[in-house]
């Protein structure tokens, strides 16, 4: 029988029953909710007609967590928009780089120094650089940490990051997507991706007086049909061009966050982006087989979260530095956006896209369950470790 109802029940149950559990104990339910899809899958047992495989169901949830992906990354795009990129400021800018430029570069020399191949380097560069802006967010306000002097710096490297990522998925994309081989090949896919996101935004930006004209529509019900449709249009159409459908959703986020209906935009789509964001974690542990998970991804998955540590917290003692934060403040940059998350799997998951090492999606998987972890916890001891290493390397209080 066709039980495929019964079986998202189930699955969103999981999901509901691994959320309370990280609010009963207080932390972020990004590593709970991917442990809840691990935990389940083809491994798992069944009982009567519950099915912990979902096997009918896995195709539909899958595709749940892609939308998920698309309302995370429109989302975001809603809050970060073109114009606020403008006036970050130099410090912000600076900071970013520095950030970027120190994690990616440790990424590429991990991934080489382990022996991939240049396409799974840069999939593991994209892994190891990006922060989780969700994570993050949640710590600052669970920590009370929102009028700290070194909170603008964190949320402008996040801002930072959130650019880096669609230039560089746009990039990746067009690699393993469009299956260039040729420098030639891959210039050319990447000019078109850079292009077409270049395209969207200077239109966009023109047309915001008309978008705020058009989008003025007193029912909220059609309204939300117009930016849905805007939203999955562009997205899919993005995605026959070799750039990912997240990217394309990214892009009518920043267009539509200039203008005058972003808050009304904003209000609608949370509930959406939280249910669907959650199966999104959900149907990425529910890929990974637990029994998996040994051998050379887990030591893999460590070696990354060592070098993280390391670069992160340089890089937010480098940033701090030239926004005149005292060396406290600079050291909870650097712990604070430790935390690895949503923007790691999308990565691994293009990686998957592109046929490329298996091995990628679990240690994509243990790397962020670790600073899932970790991250959060570095955070709320930054004081405690600040102090630990500055004694130990007698740096200046």
């Amino acid at each position: 029988m066709d039980y495929i109802v019964f079986e998202i029940g189930i699955a969103v149950l999981l999901v509901a029953l691994a959320g309370l559990l990280a609010s009963k104990l207080r932390f972020s339910v990004v590593p709970f909710y991917i442990l809840a899809g691990m935990a389940v899958g083809p491994h798992a047992p069944v009982f009567g007609i519950v099915d912990f495989r979902f096997i009918q169901s896995a195709e539909l949830i899958e595709f749940m967590g892609k939308i998920g992906v698309i309302f995370l990354l429109f989302y975001l795009g809603l809050e970060f928009s073109v114009g606020r990129l403008v006036k970050a400021g130099r410090s912000i800018a600076l900071g970013g780089t520095i950030y970027i430029g120190i994690n990616f570069t440790l990424g590429l020399l991990y991934g080489w120094a382990t022996g991939f191949e240049l396409k799974e380097i840069l999939v593991i560069a994209g892994i190891t650089t990006i922060s989780s802006s969700a994570i993050v967010a949640k710590v600052l306000v669970d920590l009370k940490r929102t009028a700290n002097p070194e909170t603008e710096m964190i949320l402008g490297i996040i801002m930072f990051e959130d650019v880096f990522l669609a230039v560089y998925l746009s990039v990746l994309s067009g690699l393993l997507l469009s299956g260039a081989t040729s420098i030639g090949g891959i210039l050319i896919s990447a000019g078109i991706a850079l292009g077409y996101m270049l395209l969207i935004l200077i239109i966009g930006r023109k047309a915001v007086p008309l978008l705020n004209r058009l989008l003025n529509i007193p029912s909220n019900e059609i309204f939300m049909c117009v930016i849905f449709a805007a939203l999955f249009m562009i997205a899919g159409f993005s995605e026959t061009i070799h750039v990912a459908e997240a990217i394309g959703a990214l892009l009518v986020g920043l267009v539509l966050a200039e203008t005058s209906h972003m808050h009304r935009i904003e209000k609608i789509i949370l509930p959406f982006r939280d249910f669907f964001g959650a199966l999104f974690f959900f149907s990425f542990g529910l890929t990974i087989d637990p029994l998996s998970l040994g051998g050379n991804a887990v030591w893999l998955a460590i070696g990354a979260v060592i070098l993280t540590m390391i670069g992160n917290y340089t890089a937010g003692m480098m940033a701090g530095k030239t926004a005149n934060l005292s060396p406290q403040a600079s050291a909870n940059v650097g712990l604070t956006i430790m935390s690895r998350g949503e923007f790691s799997i999308i990565v691994a998951n293009l990686g998957a896209a592109g046929a490329l090492s298996a091995i990628l999606q679990p240690f994509a998987a243990i790397y962020v369950l670790i600073l899932a972890i970790l991250g959060p916890l570095l955070t709320k001891e930054s004081k405690w470790i600040y102090k630990g290493i500055a004694k130990v390397f007698r740096l200046n209080k």
